[in-house]
């Protein structure tokens, strides 16, 4: 099992250096195909998201892909949102969070096919601190709840409502993840819904993929990014409904 995980880490750190997510939206799937409940894989995700997030945030910011004013506005607001998930995560049903998560990622698949991608204006830098923290905050909570770090949701919002340039919004995606999935580190770990054996190990091996999949991002046209995003999204939407269908 223990190879497995690890194999499983170096993949979803690719996705994540490449799609500018945490990792929660393919790993917890993954986790529960593989045997785990949705709510050890939502603590597992978590802490694998600590690692991804930190990691692939820094090398982003070396190639001056990240705006740290405005991500770090989005990332407190989501640090203090995602507080609260320890506590949604062990009140409320596994088949509420099941449902819950299908409907985010249907949401994201729609912002994306809708969005353009190419975008050459710089939006964002009007809207006050209060909106932006509002924004994060009410991300930070409902992703950190389901083992998702954010960014499916915040990116799309980006490019989707404030004309972000894709790659940008990837970047400050995975920044936001940062802040969310470290406060939902603190706040699992307070609630017993951490397996850190787990999360160690999958953290670990996702720091690899993680510099490859920024690398591989680089390389990629804008039109092909959002195309493999939604792809992304599309498997994810099959795989949880497969879970909450019973197939």
């Amino acid at each position: 099992m223990e190879i497995l995980l690890v194999i499983v880490g170096v993949v979803i750190g690719g996705m994540s250096g490449f799609f500018g997510i945490g990792g929660g939206t393919m790993l917890v799937p993954a986790l529960i195909m593989l045997g785990f409940d949705i709510k050890t894989a939502i603590g597992i995700s978590v802490m694998q998201m600590v690692f991804s997030s930190l990691y692939g945030s820094w090398l982003n910011h070396k190639k001056g892909h990240l705006n740290l004013k405005e991500g770090l506005v989005l990332g407190l607001g989501g640090f203090a949102g995602a507080l609260g998930s320890g506590w949604l995560v062990k009140t409320v049903p596994e088949i509420v969070l099941e449902v819950a998560f299908v409907g985010v990622v249907g949401f994201a698949l729609y912002r994306f096919f809708k969005a353009p991608a190419h975008v050459d204006v710089e939006a964002g830098h009007d809207l006050s601190p209060s909106i932006l923290v509002s924004v994060g905050a009410v991300i930070g909570l409902f992703a950190i709840s389901m083992g998702i770090g954010g960014s499916i949701l915040l990116t799309p919002i980006l490019v989707g409502f404030l004309h972000y340039p894709l790659k940008k919004a990837v970047s400050a995606g995975l920044f936001f993840v940062v802040f969310s999935s470290v406060s939902g580190f603190i706040s699992l770990s307070i609630a017993g819904q951490i397996d850190y054996w787990h999360g160690f190990l999958i953290g670990v091996a996702s720091l690899f993929g993680v510099q490859a999949g920024i690398w591989l991002a680089g390389k990629t046209g804008n039109k092909k990014h959002k195309n493999a995003l939604i792809v992304l999204y599309v498997i994810i939407l099959v795989l949880m409904m497969k879970k909450l269908l019973g197939l």
